[in-house]
């Protein structure tokens, strides 16, 4: 599954997580050809893209795959972005009104949404092109409800929990492994004056990700679906279990988390005022990477494991890509962007800037990758299934239901009040999902 690393010229061949954890084949379509394809018609023409790519680094990024992709294509290409959170909270307005050719979204059931209320066109003939290029998983999540490819994918990323490696050999720390040895190492962190655990939840949606590992922790991954479907109830004894056992490292957690941003959190384990943190490495290391902390510091465990029946088999593991608008109005334009996006020319380019994130092309050579990237993609591929997180895996108003419903635990983690909101969340998923 992870390649390593090859004798000729030193390079990192590496199958992207999840489809190393998912899939075993390929696509028999056509193989990449390492350049878009695009028609001599486009070229000179402009299209505009979207972006919720608003932090530095991952702005940064960005800027160089579509450079990348117009020196390639010879299509012109205006990036308007957006900062991420406004971009997800206004995503619906915007694709009803005049939005970009091209916009940056997410895999999975956030795809298919969009795709299904008709905002976005169907690319299959891009698929057609790129296909050869990703495995069954990653197309699989860029397909809609309807059988057609809607996005092209780009990287994926997992949520681990980040530490400074001088810091645990300073103090003689060691890895956590079950969650009794998470619990005995935050207290440990607390006593020796350290912030046990950064934590930041103004945006939202970073606490949702604690939801998601804590349960697919206890009560497995198909729980876990099945709950961002409402086939299980928000009452349920497991969810109770779940906000149980957030309640208990709660007193290790950085306080005053509904009025801090995440970026803060991830200072603070910059700045070793904090031992841990759990989040995604497209924030904690991009963060490092901004700040010129010290990445090569910085290493990351996976959650500890909470149930012996299901130990360390999940994660969530997002994928991000790229969509067409129902309104763009350059589609051929549009379409030759996408194919080479859909390349492994085009993935080699963004990770020679990106330092966080995984490319999802299968064989990929990136001799960019660095620590942290290569054990993501090692990490990733002992999954045994991966989500792709609750803002991402449930319905949208069920995943912004549930942002208020976890600020309100956070501010109180009373077992009454954890009682309270359950019946509050299933009262909203009743009337979400019917």
């Amino acid at each position: 599954m992870l390649k390593g690393v090859t004798g000729a010229a030193g390079l990192a061949v590496v199958s992207g997580g999840l489809l190393s954890a998912c899939s075993s084949s390929s696509d028999s379509k056509k193989k990449d050809s390492g350049s878009g394809s695009s028609p001599a018609s486009v070229a000179g023409s402009s299209v505009t893209f979207g972006s919720n790519y608003s932090d530095p680094a991952a702005k940064t990024a960005f800027a160089a795959l579509t450079a990348a992709a117009t020196a390639s294509t010879k299509v012109n290409i205006k990036i308007n972005t957006v900062d991420h959170n406004t971009f997800q909270q206004n995503i619906t307005s915007y694709l009803q009104g005049t939005p970009d050719d091209l916009f940056t979204w997410f895999a999975g059931y956030r795809m298919q949404y969009f795709a299904a209320q008709g905002l976005a066109q169907p690319i299959d003939d891009v698929w057609e092109k790129i296909g050869g290029n990703f495995g069954p998983a990653a197309k699989q999540l860029s397909t809609g409800l309807d059988g057609h490819q809607y996005l092209v994918p780009i990287y994926n990323y997992p949520w681990v929990v980040f530490y400074n490696k001088s810091e645990f050999a300073k103090r003689n720390y060691s890895i956590p492994t079950t969650w009794d040895e998470y619990v005995t190492l935050a207290k440990k962190m607390k006593s020796d004056g350290l912030i046990p655990i950064a934590f930041a939840d103004k945006d939202g949606w970073p606490a949702l990700g604690t939801f998601d590992i804590l349960n697919m922790r206890i009560n497995g991954y198909d729980y876990h679906i099945k709950l961002m479907k409402h086939e299980i109830p928000w009452t349920d004894q497991g969810v109770n279990t779940v906000f149980q056992h957030w309640a208990e490292i709660m007193p290790y957690m950085q306080s005053g988390a509904n009025g801090r941003i995440w970026q803060d959190a991830a200072k603070a384990l910059e700045g070793k005022q904090a031992g841990m943190m759990f989040q995604g490495t497209n924030q904690v290391a991009a963060q490092y990477v901004t700040d010129k902390a010290n990445l090569p510091d910085l290493d990351f465990f996976v959650f500890p494991a909470v149930n012996p029946k299901w130990g360390q088999d999940y994660m969530d593991a997002p994928t991000d890509g790229f969509m067409l608008s129902k309104k763009a109005k350059n589609v051929d334009a549009a379409k030759a962007i996408l194919e080479y996006i859909g390349s492994g020319a085009a993935e080699s380019e963004y990770l020679k800037t990106d330092q966080w994130d995984v490319g999802l092309v299968t064989g990929l050579q990136a001799p960019t990758y660095d620590a942290i990237q290569k054990k993501s993609v090692a990490e990733i591929a002992k999954c045994k299934a991966v989500a792709q997180f609750m803002d991402r895996d449930a319905d949208p108003a069920m995943a912004t239901a549930m942002i208020s419903i976890i600020q309100k635990f956070i501010d109180d983690p009373s077992t009454s009040n954890i009682a309270s909101l359950q019946k509050s969340a299933e009262s909203q998923a009743k009337a979400i999902y019917s």
